[in-house]
């Protein structure tokens, strides 16, 4: 399953395009807001009305992101750095290389770099119902 993940998300990455940008409507949880760097709308014998959604995380040297929820299923992978992060009730610490899967509607309390001194960077990828938000407030 994780070779799977890593291989979507790479496939993903290689797809994306200069053109990187923000959603203005996206829940802002780090210093620095995410940048969604692919959309797409998968209408397949498989997959009706289903979006897919890719973003790159920026967490600051000992940032510390805010608590929120996805509501719809996360694969992430962590690009640069070391994390520890509070999802699906347990604490999880990922490096560089690492992939993870995030379970929809479970409190993500937060994310932390563990660095002082350089940016963590995930890449991560939603599917869901078209229009549906990949990330909401955390109760």
């Amino acid at each position: 399953m994780k070779k799977i993940a890593l291989i979507i998300l790479a496939m993903c990455a290689e797809f994306v395009t200069a053109h990187a940008q923000h959603d203005s409507k996206t829940l802002n949880v780090t210093k620095t807001p995410a940048k969604v760097i692919f959309k797409q709308l998968m209408n397949t014998t498989d997959l009706k009305n289903q979006e897919i959604t890719v973003i790159v995380v920026t967490i600051a040297p000992g940032e510390v992101s805010g608590a929120h929820i996805h509501p719809i299923p996360t694969v992430g992978y962590v690009l640069e750095g070391e994390v520890e992060m509070n999802f699906n009730g347990k604490t999880h610490r990922f490096k560089q290389g690492d992939a993870f899967y995030e379970v929809p509607n479970q409190i993500h309390k937060g994310t932390k770099n563990l660095s002082s001194t350089k940016d963590a960077k995930l890449l991560v990828y939603f599917i869901g119902p078209k229009g549906k938000p990949f990330i909401a407030p955390g109760h």
